[in-house]
Order: structure tokens, then sequence, then C-alpha cells
């Protein structure tokens, strides 16, 4: 499966920004929300082939919008990557439970991002 379009959840406008300069190198097309309800509503709508997604941020938190996306009849195979500061076990092992594909640490560098997105190329 081709990575064509990647969505971006992520409340903090430096890291949004971030996150688009370097996933603008795989050629894919960004969609970007600023909230967790924004994901949902965004990975309904534009059925990005692939989420990166903040745990902490406003409404509703990355956790929550995570299993709502994983858990939809029209999102449920969309994979959803955590990337957050909170990177205890228990908040790798949360996040799995709510149907993440995988968790990338901040501060994170641009090869670990893009090493996401050939893992679901």
């Amino acid at each position: 499966m081709a990575v064509n379009k990647i969505l971006i959840v992520e409340d903090d406008p430096v890291q949004q920004q971030r996150l688009r300069d370097i996933l603008v190198a795989t050629g894919a097309e960004i969609v970007v929300g600023s909230n967790g309800q924004q994901g949902i509503t965004l990975a309904a709508e534009q059925k990005p082939d692939l989420i990166f997604m903040d745990i902490v941020m406003p409404e509703v938190d990355g956790f929550s919008a995570c299993r709502q996306i994983t858990n939809g009849a029209d999102t449920k195979g969309i994979p959803v990557v955590i990337v957050s500061s909170k990177n205890e076990d228990a908040d790798r092992v949360w996040a799995q439970l709510q149907g993440a594909s995988a968790v990338v640490a901040k501060p994170y560098t641009e090869q670990e991002i893009l090493d996401q997105v050939k893992a679901f190329s």
C-alpha cells in the first residue's frame, strides 16, 4: 500500500509545521487537524493512509481519538502513529491498547518519522 495521504493531528503549531516539513518529502498529500475531534472528523472524511497523532490536545485527547478512529467502521484500517512527549512504558502500552500501530517519542528525528511512513508503505 502506498502512503498517498497523511493526516497530522497536532495542536502545537511549531510541532505541526515540523511534521509537515518532514512529511512533504514523501510526496504524500498532507492534511492537518489541530485537536482530537478534528482528527476523528478528518480521518472519516479524508481517509488518509497514515495518521500521526499527538496525545495531549484540547477537546479530545490523542488516546481517545486513536481509539475512536481504530474502532470506527470506516477508519479502522488506518494506522495511527502516536507522536508524544509522554514516553513512559505505560504510555506506550496504553497507546497500543487504544489501537495505535506505533509510538514515536518527542523529540524525534526526521528519520524516525520517515521510517514510520516506510513501515506502512
